[in-house]
């Protein structure tokens, strides 16, 4: 029963609670893996890109918010998910974990914006978040299905686990599912 407000009594909360898929917040350079009815969701995509994997007949997907383009590239080694090619591979091998079939996953990729690119010598960092994400998704042979790349706005993800939607929000233009 509604209130004034719009609250509802603790009951509904309680069976909208329930009946409610699990919510996975990724962070910047995180990534997170999740199967059944679970939705993962990621924002403030910038220049980073987001690249969504998942495998709809095993109801398992996963979800990387990579910050730069590649790990060789840097004398770093302690979170792949900050890079592209790393937190691809990083991705790839828990979803293979949890039951998908490398041969049935597909990927959609959203960010890689240029909105503060300082580059003056060859292509902006989201640009090549988006290279070096393909070349790696290219190496395990995963298609990219769907995409909403580059440009100069911010995005904010959510990735429907069981059917692989991608819902994509960003504040120049009205929301797409992918």
């Amino acid at each position: 029963m509604k209130v004034y407000g719009g609250s509802t009594t603790e009951t509904e909360a309680e069976t909208a609670t329930a009946t409610s898929p699990e919510q996975v917040k990724v962070g910047i350079a995180e990534h997170s893996v999740a199967s059944g009815e679970a939705v993962l969701t990621t924002s403030g995509l910038g220049s980073c890109v987001g690249v969504a994997i998942y495998d709809a007949s095993a109801s398992v997907a996963g979800l990387v918010h990579a910050m730069l383009p590649s790990q060789d590239e840097m004398d770093e080694t302690g979170n792949d998910a900050k890079f592209a090619d790393a937190g691809i591979r990083r991705l790839v091998t828990e979803l293979e974990r949890e039951g998908a079939d490398r041969s049935t996953l597909r990927a959609k990729m959203a960010g890689g914006s240029d909105m503060l690119d300082f580059s003056e010598d060859g292509p902006g960092i989201g640009a090549r978040n988006v290279e070096v994400g393909r070349r790696t998704l290219e190496e395990f042979d995963i298609p990219v299905v769907a995409e909403d790349l580059g440009g100069e706005r911010g995005r904010s993800l959510r990735l429907e686990t069981a059917s692989g939607d991608l819902v994509v929000k960003s504040a120049d233009r009205a929301q797409r599912r992918l």
